[in-house]
């Protein structure tokens, strides 16, 4: 278990170049003293580790010291060869580049490693559409990406709203985000990190200005705590509705705030299934009146019987009305 720890210290300095010994700690899952007393052990076997003190010091190798070890284990190697996103790799038009590095590392492998190799391709598999079959066209990731690796300002032009508003906004780039095969620009927008989906971005634009990623900024981390956030302001009340196909596609746009679940069951009328969130049951009372005789409420059975009390409302207001 020892020597593993040893060799990862290795790769992460030279993949790092420098990392603290609070960081390695952290990484390696050992204690600081833990990471002292390795470092004695590496530099015994040879290994050129040297420590830098004080603020921005860290551990790093001497000079242009490299290893060729990888020293990966089976277990490692099959997770490489397990099912990748294959859209989202298309995506980011790295599919190509993936398959040839998974083909080169294929041919370097010892024989007995291959069979798990096959093993993991075979029996795992990794779907990361979601039950929705509806795909989001993103012509401006390639641009979006670029910006990224060039470390430039980005102009879009954004469509927001049920109304599909568009709106103009420079962000500086901090990553993308796939949630799904859904993908989400992250950036700064007046100094607020704010998070795009990038299907509904219809221009892109990269600028002359160059932007840096703030150092203590993690993506990762962005992004679970944004996903929290969503996820405790999500719609609590839920609704499902027989939808004719002539309003289907637009049911998406009809209410801000209506969140919208394809299902595959369809009934004798050619009308499909939906479910659907809202904030309260009120908002989902008000959606459905608006489609008229083209969305019906399965359930619950409030929903249907407080729909049908506004109609008989509004048919009653119009006959009494003197107009």
């Amino acid at each position: 278990m020892r020597a593993d720890r040893l060799l990862s210290i290795v790769l992460l300095l030279q993949a790092h170049h420098q990392m603290t010994s609070r960081d390695l700690a952290s990484r390696l899952e050992v204690s600081e003293r833990t990471i002292h007393r390795d470092m004695d052990a590496l530099s015994g076997a040879g290994i050129p580790v040297v420590a830098a003190r004080g603020s921005g010091g860290g551990w790093s190798l001497l000079g242009e010291y490299r290893t060729d070890l990888t020293g990966l284990t089976e277990t490692e190697i099959q997770s490489l060869f397990v099912t990748k996103p294959a859209k989202l790799l298309a995506d980011l038009r790295l599919e190509k580049a993936a398959d040839g590095a998974l083909l080169k590392l294929l041919a370097c492998l010892p024989a007995t490693f291959r069979q798990g190799v096959d093993r993991a391709r075979q029996r795992i598999h990794v779907d990361v559409s979601g039950w929705s079959r509806r795909e989001e066209a993103v012509p401006f990731l390639p641009i979006l990406q670029e910006a990224l690796w060039l470390e430039r300002y980005v102009q879009i032009t954004y469509e927001r709203g049920e109304h599909g508003e568009q709106v103009q906004r420079v962000i500086a780039p901090f990553g993308l985000v796939a949630k799904g095969s859904v993908w989400y620009l992250v950036g700064a927008v007046d100094g607020h990190v704010r998070s795009y989906r990038v299907s509904r971005i219809a221009h892109a634009e990269i600028l002359n200005e160059r932007t840096v990623v703030p150092e203590d900024f993690d993506l990762a981390q962005y992004w679970e705590q944004s996903s929290s956030a969503f996820k405790a302001n999500v719609p609590n009340f839920v609704a499902t509705f027989w939808v004719s196909p002539a309003i289907w596609q637009r049911l998406w746009f009809a209410g801000r705030f209506a969140r919208v679940t394809e299902t595959e069951e369809v009934d004798s009328r050619g009308w499909r299934k939906a479910v659907i969130g809202f904030d309260v049951e009120e908002m989902a009372c008000e959606y459905a009146v608006s489609f008229g005789p083209y969305l019906e409420v399965i359930e619950p059975a409030s929903l249907r019987e407080k729909v049908i009390t506004m109609v008989q409302a509004t048919l009653e207001f119009y006959r009494s009305s003197n107009i």
